[in-house]
């Protein structure tokens, strides 16, 4: 058995970057080859939501979310992310209900949920809508009670004193996951054997892709084969990482955007200026290969349950900040379950808490900047997307404004964080001429220096005629 000791070298192997070479359009995935990391087609202007089955609906079943799937297609959305749907653990369980990420079986679904059958039933009408369904995945660790557990003892981290250990953060310290039991990936078997539980949902039930989650707790080398495998199952298949680092980029098409995240929470708060934004894309530019998918947010499980909702973080500016995640070069953004009805408590992470979807409607919001980014090309995600210039504004601290371009398409896009609102003069933007407020539809006529109103804690979006 491998000691924690020993993972802690271990725990230190990331991934190799991947190529930032790519044509101008990527090829039809179905003709690429197993090693080509190339984003696919359908991901060139996708928004991918994140649905939190339990909360979704009273009932908390497959069936009663597939009744939202046209109104989730009707919001704009291309990506569904569900939140694990395996049988949760009941040794160390958390609460009444457990943790979605604590598995008990990898290649079964939570009979709270449905049936197998449901499952499968939810996935092909998503796709009759043209919508693409992901699985967060949960390699790094399991329940305590899986029958890997009993079976494969080894396929596990020990404690000095032979006792399975609870999972671990990046030091090798034991965290308060006391309700899953860290994997042992030294161990080849449990690779193909979980390599071959990824592909069983690819196989049966018609997954898109996966959200891999703690993914840095998990070796890259072993990312990197299932991601063979896993393309060579389904070609065009889509994987999202939990983490935060350039290497990830090598078997994964996105990773998360944490970083810009938590900016945007000290922006909206008047912690930081606007003027950190640039410094952000100057760390990214010198780091990530060129086009990275990142995937940018207001929200997702983890703030909403444990740092709070976008109101508590952002307060006023919660929109704006979701205008510059929505548009800023490499992003594709994610709602998360209820934000386009003003969710506003902290879901139970470990209980029953069911989504309100009586609260004040933002999904005309959200469709409308959906909308945007599906029609101008300037906002499509990676390399297929355009450039990105910020315009010198006498905006201040609590101001942003910046353009992107591609081809014929230009889009103009201005936040004020502030509680006032600013007159602001700007100057340097490349493409003068006749513009269309996105949101008011009304023309708007601008120069090369000249002069716009930003309401409070708001933002305009002006998209060239």
């Amino acid at each position: 058995m491998r000691t924690i000791t020993h993972f802690v070298v271990a725990g230190l192997v990331l991934s190799a970057c991947q190529s930032a070479d790519r044509p101008e359009s990527a090829p039809d995935s179905a003709g690429a080859s197993a090693l080509d990391l190339s984003p696919p087609e359908w991901t060139r202007d996708a928004v991918i939501y994140e649905v939190n089955v339990r909360q979704f609906t009273p009932e908390g079943t497959f069936a009663a979310l597939q009744r939202h799937l046209p109104r989730l297609d009707s919001l704009g959305v291309d990506v569904l992310w569900l939140m694990p749907v395996q049988p949760i653990g009941k040794v160390n369980r958390k609460g009444s209900l457990g943790s979605p990420y604590s598995i008990a079986d990898y290649t079964a679904v939570n009979s709270e949920y449905g049936a197998v059958a449901d499952f499968r039933a939810f996935v092909d009408e998503a796709h009759r809508l043209g919508l693409k369904v992901i699985l967060d995945w949960v390699a790094n660790h399991s329940a305590f009670d899986h029958p890997w557990i009993t079976e494969h003892r080894d396929w596990y981290v020990s404690r000095a004193d032979g006792s399975i250990s609870n999972a671990m953060d990046w030091g090798g310290q034991e965290t308060d996951w006391t309700d899953v039991a860290e994997l042992d990936y030294e161990k080849p078997e449990l690779r193909r054997a979980m390599i071959a539980e990824m592909r069983w949902w690819v196989d049966s039930m018609d997954i898109d892709g996966f959200r891999a989650d703690v993914v840095r707790g998990v070796p890259t080398d072993f990312w990197a084969a299932a991601r063979r495998e896993l393309h060579d199952a389904k070609p065009g298949l889509f994987m999202l990482a939990e983490g935060e680092i350039p290497e990830l980029h090598d078997s994964f098409h996105m990773t998360y955007g944490w970083e810009l995240h938590h900016l945007l929470n000290e922006i909206a708060q008047g912690k930081k200026s606007t003027a950190e934004i640039d410094a952000y894309f100057a760390r990214q530019d010198s780091t990530y290969p060129p086009g990275a998918y990142r995937m940018y947010f207001t929200s997702n499980h983890d703030e909403n349950s444990w740092q709070g909702t976008e109101f508590e973080r952002m307060g006023k500016n919660h929109l704006a900040a979701f205008v510059v995640a929505a548009t800023v070069r490499g992003s594709m953004p994610l709602l998360y379950t209820g934000q386009e009805v003003s969710l506003n408590k902290r879901l139970r992470f470990f209980e029953k808490d069911t989504v309100d979807w009586t609260g004040p409607s933002l999904a005309s919001f959200y469709r409308s900047m959906f909308e945007l980014k599906e029609a101008e090309e300037a906002l499509d995600n990676g390399e297929w997307g355009g450039e990105q210039t910020t315009l010198k504004t006498n905006g201040g601290s609590r101001v942003y404004a910046f353009t992107r371009t591609r081809n014929s398409s230009t889009v103009f896009v201005a936040v004020n964080f502030g509680d006032r609102v600013a007159r602001v003069t700007y100057e340097g933007l490349a493409q003068p001429g006749e513009y269309t407020d996105w949101f008011a539809k009304t023309p708007v006529t601008l120069a090369a220096n000249g002069a716009i109103n930003i309401p409070a804690n708001g933002y305009r979006v002006l998209v060239r005629r």
